[in-house]
């Protein structure tokens, strides 16, 4: 009893009780909670991938590859991001009809769980992009006037300075914002789609994006007035330019005609 208790009084039993409590607590938390959801999790995302796979193959495959790997056809997916597909596929870009020089919005073809399947088998083939949450592109609380500056030194330049649009070299073009989701306008910055280049964290940070995106969206929206009268399709100086020449200059010169008739009138008299 006398060496029990000599030993229950050792510096360091207090330290080897905790280590022992420790490691019991940390085998039975391995054991039951962590492996169980972590295996339903992997389960999950590999039947979403073997779907996706099974999508990709009917719908995909005969331009960019039965691996992603890209044709003559269609660049190689790999490393694209789930997001890249969101993005292209949400937004009806993707199946393409026929190739040119860029492929246009149009009716989407999948449902977005469909399209959440096919993001995931892409998403496997490499890292990329991900599909981002709705706090990241949910603009509320955003700087519009920040996302205006913003705008107007990265995008206005293709998209013009209210997000009309804008005609680009050898048939291609910037298209117009005007109803686009937050989240694609989130998408289209982190993965930069056909002609555009792209933004990522590094160059462009989420709260900037956020920025930016209010912006385009205070410029379309149902109640955005332009503050010089007729908005002349958002085009800026190519139009008012246009309207002057034509207007402005046309009116001057039926006054001049008005006043050299009336003085040659006043003369023969």
């Amino acid at each position: 009893m006398k060496k029990l208790s000599a030993r229950r009084r050792h510096p360091l039993a207090a330290v080897v009780v905790l280590l022992l409590a420790l490691a019991a607590t940390g085998g039975l938390y391995a054991a039951f909670a962590p492996a169980g959801t972590a295996k339903a999790d992997e389960t999950a995302q590999s039947l979403a991938i073997e779907e996706g796979k099974k999508l990709y193959s009917v719908g995909c495959a005969s331009c960019h590859g039965t691996g992603g790997q890209g044709t003559s056809d269609g660049p190689s997916l790999v490393g694209v991001g789930s997001a890249a597909v969101d993005f292209q596929v949400g937004t009806g870009r993707m199946p393409a009809q026929q190739p040119g020089a860029q492929v246009p919005k149009k009716k989407v073809v999948y449902s977005q769980a469909e399209i959440d399947l096919l993001a995931a088998y892409i998403a496997s083939l490499g890292a990329g992009p991900i599909t981002p949450k709705e706090s990241q592109f949910n603009p509320d609380g955003a700087d519009v006037a920040r996302g205006g500056e913003l705008f107007r030194t990265n995008c206005a330049q293709c998209h013009n300075f209210t997000g009309e649009g804008g005609a680009l070299t050898h048939g291609k073009y910037a298209p117009n914002l005007e109803g686009v989701s937050e989240k694609h306008l989130y998408e289209a910055m982190q993965t930069g789609p056909q002609n555009m280049p792209s933004f990522p964290d590094t160059t462009l940070p989420e709260k900037e994006k956020k920025d930016i995106i209010a912006y385009v969206k205070a410029v379309n929206s149902d109640g955005a007035d332009s503050p010089g009268g007729l908005s002349l399709g958002g085009l800026g100086p190519v139009s008012e330019g246009l309207f002057a020449w034509v207007f402005g200059l046309g009116a001057l010169i039926a006054v001049a005609v008005w006043v050299a008739a009336h003085t040659a009138k006043a003369k023969k008299s």
